[in-house]
């Protein structure tokens, strides 16, 4: 049997999964849709979208089946606190295996929008101005996102036992050892997972400089002084693909999952 943490993380994503909306919807039945991950602040972590089901792609990422994000160590779940997606049901009925359709062309151009209008908002609430993403959304127009739905995922007891800073900075620091041991053994890894170090080390400095200033008695530091920006460069397109033109490496993988 799973821990204790594990099977109320599960339940509380089951639920989650089930909620319906006013048309007597279940939100999560979506096929098209983008989703968003936060942790334990609040901060945005990770912003991603699907046409294979928002459900399907959550239990992906959720529950450690196979995604290049926790299979790459990019998405740690112990940080995970909060899920939002944004279905967009409009697309239902669009035809996955005609990908030459234009009405998959529009369908794709459009959730591609977005999931890069969600991914500005991610960088905009985040203190740091940056989140976890491996592969920057292709560059998109800014879209009027639909409603959302977003709920906890932890209980008010895990909440109080996983956000101690000193639990927090510990598991920060294995997650990067874990990502750093992935670049070594591969070797060949994409520019986007080395910049995900750099910006899980920043969350590390920041956490730590926080637990300091707690010891100390001194107030929370300036989340600015640290400038994401002038360690990674820009974090609003990939500098080898600034139109975002190569192959979603998350979309190879879930293609090759499919039975």
């Amino acid at each position: 049997m799973p821990a204790t943490d594990v099977q109320q993380f599960r339940l509380l994503l089951k639920e989650f999964l089930s909620v319906k909306d006013d048309q007597g919807r279940k939100w999560s039945d979506s096929k098209w849709g983008v989703y968003a991950f936060y942790d334990y602040d609040g901060e945005p972590i990770y912003v991603g979208q699907t046409n294979e089901q928002l459900r399907v792609r959550l239990g992906r990422h959720l529950t450690n089946q196979r995604t290049d994000a926790v299979a790459m160590r990019i998405l740690d779940l112990f940080e995970v606190a909060e899920v939002e997606i944004w279905p967009a049901w409009q697309f239902e009925t669009v035809n996955l295996k005609e990908k030459k359709a234009q009405s998959y062309i529009d369908a794709k151009k459009h959730l591609d929008a977005m999931e890069y209008t969600a991914y500005l908002d991610a960088i905009d609430n985040s203190r740091f101005k940056a989140i976890l993403n491996e592969k920057i959304p292709p560059i998109s127009n800014r879209v009027t996102l639909p409603p959302s739905l977003r709920r906890s995922l932890i209980t008010s007891e895990i909440r109080e036992e996983r956000n101690h800073p000193d639990i927090r900075i510990a598991r920060r620091a294995e997650t990067i050892s874990r990502l750093a041991a992935v670049a070594r053994e591969r070797g060949e890894v994409s520019d986007g997972l080395r910049r995900v170090l750099v910006i899980q080390a920043v969350r590390l400095a920041y956490i730590s400089a926080v637990r300091l200033a707690y010891v100390e008695g001194k107030p929370e530091p300036d989340p600015a002084a640290i400038q994401v920006e002038k360690l990674v460069g820009t974090v609003l397109y990939e500098h080898s693909d600034p139109t975002g033109q190569q192959a979603d490496p998350n979309e190879a993988l879930i293609d090759a999952e499919e039975p």
